[in-house]
């Protein structure tokens, strides 16, 4: 479960770099920011699987929509660079294609 969490946050970490090297602004709060949001859901995901494991795939799409609306809300709401809602779910969204997209096809 750690070692998912560590891939998970480099991905999301670089994602979070490109994002901010793009629209120019500083990457450091916005880093901070998604290592504990993503620390918070992972336990949630971990959670959620493990209670609806025959349920596998269908709890995580569901888990990973709602994780996407959750982190959204709360980088435009932790942020200290104070992105929009709309840049927030943007860039929530981009997090979370890139590590979804990249872990399942990590055997892990």
């Amino acid at each position: 479960m750690i070692y998912t969490l560590l891939i998970t946050l480099l991905i999301e970490g670089v994602v979070v770099l490109v994002y901010s090297a793009i629209r120019k602004r500083p990457a450091g709060d916005l880093l901070r920011v998604s290592v504990i949001i993503n620390v918070f859901t992972q336990i949630i995901l971990w959670i959620a699987l493990e209670i609806f494991f025959r349920y596998y795939l269908t709890t995580l799409i569901a888990a990973e929509i709602l994780i996407w609306l959750v982190e959204s809300f709360l980088i435009h709401r932790l942020s200290k660079e104070r992105l929009s809602l709309s840049n927030a779910v943007f860039l929530s969204l981009c997090m979370n294609l890139a590590s979804f997209g990249i872990g399942w096809f990590l055997p892990v």
